[in-house]
């Protein structure tokens, strides 16, 4: 497929669909190596990638629940119930951080959030060039201080999405896409 054919035909794959094979060891080293490859202003690599998978997979759900018992002790237990299953369902995570430099000269912070969401979506497509399904997620547990704590990511970083990998057991959707008048303007410089 043609390069910007693949690009305007992308599509994330709902975390449900994911099952093994996740990428390997060599698979993610090639996915994550394009996420090194985003935009980056001043040269900060303002990003770190968290592997989660297997066993592991268990404690994040355990962390997730924890969170959300933290913020409402009264959770209802069906709620708790599908907060724990989210991790469960691929069996691949990667956490995409963005580590921030305070005060830099040349780059502000947003543009270093900006920058590790380049990254994350560098993730993306290089999963998707290699046959795997993704889904870029945040929600709560992205800024939650619990869940940032768990996964040691210092309180002046930030979680820019939880990245689910993994074969997708179903045919990847026919996207609709917004006309694109819709989105574009023109200046005339007055």
């Amino acid at each position: 497929m043609p390069t910007l054919d693949f690009l305007q035909k992308r599509a994330s794959i709902p975390a449900r669909y994911l099952e093994d094979p996740a990428p390997n060891a060599d698979q993610l080293s090639e996915i994550l190596t394009a996420g090194l490859a985003a935009p980056d202003h001043a040269a900060l690599r303002p990003w770190r990638f968290i592997e989660i998978r297997g066993d592991a997979r268990h404690a994040l759900s355990t962390v997730f629940t924890e969170a959300a018992l933290r913020d409402n002790p009264e959770t209802p237990a069906d709620k708790l119930e599908r907060i724990a299953e989210k991790p469960l369902r691929s069996p691949l995570i990667i956490v995409v951080v963005a580590t921030i430099t305070g005060n830099h000269p040349k780059t502000p912070e947003w543009e270093q959030i900006v920058s590790a969401g380049a990254a994350t979506q560098q993730i993306m497509l290089a999963a998707n060039a290699l046959g795997f399904g993704a889904i870029w997620l945040t929600g709560p547990n992205a800024t939650h201080p619990h869940v940032k704590a768990a996964l040691a990511v210092p309180e002046k970083d930030q979680i820019v999405g939880f990245v689910y990998l993994g074969t997708s057991s179903i045919k990847p959707p026919s996207p609709k896409r917004p006309a694109l008048e819709h989105h574009l303007s023109q200046w005339q410089g007055t």
